[in-house]
């Protein structure tokens, strides 16, 4: 595996992603901000903070296996929130908890940085989450 993810002692442990990535790849990929959109375009989930959410980490997922590589390859997570309250946890960590399941897979935990934002690109989006992957 080309990223090791450790939590050194001395930083807090907080569970939902690791402190640290260590990168022994040779190939990075860096994945657009994604956003709750169907490969056509549609609209997901309109005021739904959880299904916009689990529409973002699906279509990582697809951007993913475009350029060969996994979530387990992923160094790093940017989240962008719109109005971001602390109260949105569950609804994020819901949606979230939903694409890893539809993708079988276990979720990932690449160091991960939320930011509240004012908008997005169009006014029905509430979040948006861009990757970068390392791979060999």
């Amino acid at each position: 595996m080309p990223v090791t993810l450790i939590d050194p002692d001395g930083l807090p442990q907080p569970g939902l992603y690791q402190q640290v990535a260590v990168a022994s790849g040779t190939r990075l990929v860096f994945i657009a901000g994604q956003v709750a959109r169907t490969a056509d375009g549609a609209a997901v989930g309109d005021g739904d903070l959880a299904a916009q959410v689990e529409q973002c980490y699906l279509n990582l997922g697809t951007a993913l296996t475009a350029a060969g590589a996994t979530f387990d390859d992923v160094a790093k997570l940017t989240v962008y929130l719109v109005d971001w309250t602390p109260d949105k946890m569950e609804p994020f960590m819901q949606g979230a908890t939903r694409a890893f399941e539809a993708m079988g897979i276990p979720a990932p935990t690449p160091p991960l940085t939320g930011i509240g934002v004012a908008a997005l690109a169009e006014p029905d989006l509430l979040v948006e989450i861009e990757a970068t992957a390392v791979i060999a």
